[in-house]
């Protein structure tokens, strides 16, 4: 997964957390990444019920003239909006609160007893570490070093790996 550019990313996010909220949106993530020769600003969105084709219409306009206005983008990007699915990953503090008790898909940099992929119970991340429960009901710690990515595995026809 591409890494977020930090400062763009807090910019971008101070800039549509109100507009986001004024439409009944709550802001999952925003990154601003490079892939290839193009850069994109992404807001992922969320809200009680899902969200909808319209929801990331509405924010994508309603972020075009404060985006321009503010100008602290440098280089050309492009603007996305959407959902952050079923699978979101998690990379928020509040997105591993909020998922507690939930299962997640956990991607490893190094195997781990053969795997590099494990689905687990959250049960917490704090400290830099990362707090699961296996499918046998075994605690589980991960130091979030080793951890390449968390995603919600709330997908019930996401059972084959």
């Amino acid at each position: 997964m591409p890494k977020k550019d930090g400062g763009v990313a807090a910019r971008a996010e101070q800039l549509a957390a109100p507009i986001a909220a004024q439409l009944g949106l709550a802001l999952w993530d925003v990154r601003f990444v490079k892939e290839g020769a193009a850069w994109y600003l992404r807001y992922f969105i969320d809200k009680p019920g899902g969200v909808t084709i319209e929801d990331c219409e509405a924010l994508s306009r309603a972020l075009d003239d404060p985006l321009d206005e503010a100008d602290f983008i440098e280089p050309s990007y492009y603007l996305e909006v959407s959902s952050p699915g079923l699978n979101r990953e998690l990379t928020r503090p509040a997105h591993f609160a909020q998922m507690q008790g939930k299962p997640v898909t956990v991607h490893l940099y190094r195997p781990l007893n053969g795997q590099k992929v494990l689905r687990a119970t959250l049960a917490g991340k704090q400290n830099g570490m990362l707090a699961l429960t296996d499918e046998n009901g075994a605690a589980l710690s991960l130091a979030e070093a080793d951890v390449a990515a968390v995603k919600l595995d709330d997908d019930p026809f996401n059972k084959a790996l």
